[in-house]
């Protein structure tokens, strides 16, 4: 039992032992070999390697694939108008000479990106500060950025890296001018919208002026119209009349007596004095029409 024992510790000892030379090398990593402290050796192709047990050598593993490196705060920049422009930044390297990137940075990539900002700012200063805002925001826009990652190539050696690309993300103002600009903006909208208020309502004048006046056009015309078939009407009728009177004068006496009996027994609230043998009663006593002139006659209304 105690040589069985002894045989396992054996194996688990010596199964320790393999374990510690053997490490995988990912597809997405570096692999670099220290030995006693000094790079030994690097190792970019994945599989299975070798080394010697620690402490005699140790691996530390490096990603190798592209890293994202954003603006980590907003500085000014002053164009060669002397306007201050806020850009956001981000740049897109990944590790091109690994010992060289340890000897600068060491193995964490955070100690480079936080070396890395400061130098990206500083070029971008330099770049935008020979160009106009509007250059910046559109007619050059593609030049600053490319002007940038060609700095960035040569200052990316020192750090053992290598520039894939840069990106301006954003441009705007400081925040004093956008709120001066803002302003500006909506003032010029409010101005827009009150001459085209103004516009709206003397165009609404103008319509309603010319739709009274065609009003006004279309009832004179009807006025004309209505008193000239008015007048062509009373013109008939009075021939009408005339025609007739004139074939038989003494039923226009009567008739014209008639009219004479309306006129005067309006209401039934009229009282009239007469003389009953008047020539006013003559056509109701059937002794032929009134006349067209009428006894005088005294009317009072009925109390």
């Amino acid at each position: 039992m105690k040589k069985i024992g002894f045989l396992i510790g054996g194996a688990f000892v010596a199964l320790m032992f393999l374990s510690s030379m053997l490490f995988v090398v990912d597809q997405r990593q570096v692999g670099v070999v220290f030995a006693l402290g000094e790079i030994k050796e690097v190792i970019t192709e994945p599989g299975l390697k070798f080394k010697l047990p620690p402490p005699f050598q140790n691996v530390v593993f490096l990603d190798k694939r592209i890293q994202t490196l954003d603006s980590p705060d907003a500085r000014p920049i002053f164009t060669a108008e002397k306007k201050s422009l806020v850009i956001d930044w981000l740049v897109k390297w990944r590790i091109a000479e690994p010992r060289q990137f340890i000897r600068n940075n060491g193995t964490d990539l955070r100690n480079l990106e936080n070396r890395l900002a400061p130098v990206v700012q500083a070029i971008f200063n330099e770049v935008v500060t020979r160009r106009t805002v509007r250059g910046v925001l559109a007619e050059e826009r593609e030049q600053v950025m490319a002007d940038v990652q060609k700095r960035l190539n040569d200052e990316g050696k020192a750090f053992g890296i290598e520039i894939v690309d840069v990106r301006v993300k954003r441009v705007d103002f400081v925040s004093d001018i956008t709120d001066s600009v803002y302003r500006r903006m909506e003032s010029e909208r409010k101005q827009v919208a009150n001459e085209l208020r103004a516009t709206g309502a003397a165009d609404g004048e103008k319509i309603r002026a010319d739709a009274d006046r065609q009003r006004e056009v279309i009832v004179a015309e009807a006025y004309r119209d209505a008193q000239k078939i008015k007048g062509d009407g009373d013109a008939k009728a009075s021939a009408l009349y005339a025609d007739s009177f004139g074939r038989d004068p003494q039923f226009a006496q009567f008739y014209r007596s008639l009219d004479a009996y309306r006129a005067t027994f309006r209401t039934k609230g009229d009282l009239m004095v007469l003389d009953p043998n008047s020539d006013f009663f003559r056509a109701m006593r059937g002794g032929g029409s009134a006349g067209s002139s009428a006894p005088a006659a005294t009317a009072a209304p009925r109390k």
